[in-house]
């Protein structure tokens, strides 16, 4: 079992969207079981943002002065016999809601699909290689056309 615990920092967020943590608590449940540690609590800390912060965080720890869409912070560390911490995905509101005339259906679509590309990266695929990129975006399609009736 996978869960969420979403902190939302910019009230563009609850303007958008209503039972966040539900919406990711949902597509982690749904997740194929090869992305599940079996006999442990899973847990993956979610940030709603926005550029200036996710800018920030960029530089601080990518060494790069721009805002982005997403980052991901892989921790795996087992916090006992039971209990397992995955760790962060940061997302930018402003990236997400491009255009900013969206709509809903198109916005949960993107949010989705970059939440899908995050938590990949927790898993440990990367997109540094052209082979890596092809494999994580193959397996991103996958995820998403799996999940996309389920939420």
């Amino acid at each position: 079992m996978i869960i969420a615990e979403v902190i939302v920092d910019n009230t563009a967020w609850k303007k958008k969207l209503k039972n966040i943590p539900q919406l990711f608590n949902r597509i982690l449940k749904n997740l194929p079981k090869k992305y599940i540690l079996k006999n442990k609590k899973t847990m993956v800390t979610i940030l709603l943002s926005n550029n200036s912060k996710i800018k920030k965080l960029n530089k601080i720890f990518r060494k790069k002065n721009k805002s982005t869409d997403i980052l991901s912070f892989p921790i795996k560390k087992r916090i006992d016999n039971n209990f397992f911490y995955l760790g962060d995905i940061i997302i930018s509101y402003e990236f997400i809601n491009r255009p900013k005339k969206i709509n809903l259906f198109e916005f949960k679509k993107k949010l989705v699909k970059i939440f899908i590309h995050g938590f990949l990266h927790l898993k440990g695929f990367d997109h540094k290689k052209n082979r890596d990129f092809y494999a994580m975006e193959k397996e991103e399609l996958k995820l998403y056309n799996l999940l996309k009736n389920k939420i």
